[in-house]
């Protein structure tokens, strides 16, 4: 048997972290051995459709390194792979199954339904079709579709027995018919509904594995009805638990919570995403928290599936996003941290010097737009405390001192590198018997407003450059006077 998974996301927006999950692990599964992985578009419900959103899924799987064995873009020997290119062949199999009993005709208008949901509620109850529709003869239901009257094919549910299914987290699954509805197969619009569309296709695309949200766990046994109402043999069913924000909710856009592109947006390496992802839900079996793609197709287990909800745990994927960084080459930090230098205004400076002063000190690459903040615009106002600093053993006096022998010696540089500076105030320090923090705590200061930054006063008067350096020296000893 060749292993088939699929992710089958609804075009309603971004793809969502739980989607993410769900689609790395079905990516996971079927690699692992030796599978195919397909896309489908799950578009049935046309009202929820969102303009773009399935650019924006292709996009989304794309940069998280999920390439789709087959799927709409790539076509496939089991197409079309979008739902509504499919629309034509779901209402045979509805047919197939009101001919067999298994399913049958309802001209049950909205305002009726309405009406006895209304009643239920009424009487405390929990509303549920009543199979009004279930004995009309035959003729009659030939006679009203002919008369063109607006009708759906629902599902026949058994009125006593159990329906249940096999689950690999859960375990099994068994559900007393009575308490299951008699859903709607196909609308009126002659859309099949999500709940027979999803069977429909992962039978005929040859799906061996349905990985899904446990959210389906209740409409599950439903489906396996269909499944043996057409004598087909069942999928296994995965059915994973939920990616929650904390105890109490899942993880949600509703609530504000980031998509995975709004996580790249936010300057996580989608290297970075995946590694942490794949983690929150699943276990190597072992404490190693790093992998590459080949190595998680490598480790994965289904018998690693958690079964507790998982938590995502921002502050453990900034971390992990840190150790990427760390992890990149000089070239590959600068090709990431470009775009935010540029757009704080400081593209035009030493990008070798960035990387030494940066890449250790960034967990996002939106926290370079802070870092760097200072060397575009010096905020002017600083206060002239700043420049005591008992370990340095610097006060205004001192720096005012410091600065007037120091900057005319600055504006004499023949030429204004890093090596020049440091070389030179090295020697001046040396020469003066003072120590280096001393000369270097008042530079800092004077040139950045502030007594954190990432590099030192050596690296951000090079970073500057000589004009700018000596203007932003000179206004601190005019603070200082």
């Amino acid at each position: 048997m060749i292993v088939r998974t699929r992710f089958a996301p609804s075009p309603t927006g971004y793809l969502h972290i739980g989607g993410l999950r769900t689609a790395l692990y079905a990516y996971l599964f079927a690699k692992k051995n030796n599978g195919v992985f397909m896309l489908r578009i799950e578009d049935t419900d046309q009202a929820r459709f969102v303009e773009g959103a399935v650019d924006k899924i292709y996009s989304g799987l794309h940069l998280a390194g999920l390439n789709w064995d087959e799927g709409p873009d790539v076509g496939g020997e089991y197409g079309p792979y979008i739902q509504s290119e499919r629309k034509e062949m779901y209402l045979p199999y509805a047919k197939e199954l009101v001919e067999k009993g298994k399913a049958y005709y309802c001209f049950c208008t909205k305002e009726e339904l309405d009406a006895r949901r209304a009643e239920a509620e009424a009487k405390g109850e929990s509303f549920k079709y009543d199979k009004h529709c279930l004995h009309l003869s035959k003729e009659e239901v030939e006679r009203r579709i002919a008369a063109g009257e607006p009708y759906v094919i629902r599902q026949n549910i058994p009125e006593s027995g159990e329906a249940g299914f096999d689950d690999v987290i859960y375990g099994r699954i068994d559900v007393d018919c009575s308490e299951l509805d008699d859903g709607v197969l196909i609308k009126a619009d002659g859309m099949p509904t999500y709940n027979f569309a999803n069977v429909i296709d992962d039978h005929t695309m040859g799906i061996t594995h349905v990985m899904r949200g446990n959210e389906y766990l209740s409409s599950t046994p439903k489906y396996n009805l269909l499944y043996e109402a057409f004598g087909w043999e069942k999928p296994v069913y995965i059915h994973l638990t939920p990616v929650m924000k904390d105890a109490t909710r899942k993880l949600s856009k509703r609530y504000g919570d980031p998509g995975f592109e709004d996580l790249l947006a936010q300057g996580y390496l989608a290297e970075a995403i995946i590694n942490y992802v794949a983690l929150v839900g699943w276990s190597p079996g072992n404490d190693r928290e790093f992998f590459t793609m080949d190595e998680l197709i490598e480790a994965f287990d289904i018998d690693g599936l958690s079964k507790s909800p998982a938590i995502f745990d921002a502050t453990k994927l900034r971390w992990m996003n840190a150790e990427y960084i760390r992890k990149l080459t000089p070239e590959q930090y600068i090709d990431h941290a470009r775009p935010y230098l540029e757009a704080a205004g400081v593209g035009h400076m030493d990008m070798d010097i960035f990387v030494r002063i940066l890449q250790p000190r960034t967990e996002v690459f939106t926290d370079i737009t802070e870092m760097v903040g200072f060397l575009a615009k010096l905020d002017e106002d600083y206060q002239i405390d700043l420049f005591t600093n008992k370990k340095s053993k610097t006060n205004p006096e001192v720096c005012k001192s410091v600065f007037s022998e120091v900057i005319p010696l600055l504006k004499q540089l023949p030429d204004w590198t890093e090596t020049t500076l440091h070389d030179f105030l090295m020697n001046f320090a040396a020469e003066k018997g003072m120590k280096n923090g001393t000369l270097l705590w008042p530079i800092r200061i004077a040139m950045s407003g502030q007594t954190v930054t990432p590099g030192g006063a050596i690296e951000i008067a090079a970073l500057l450059g000589r004009d700018e350096a000596l203007r932003r020296l000179e206004l601190g000893l005019r603070k200082l006077s």
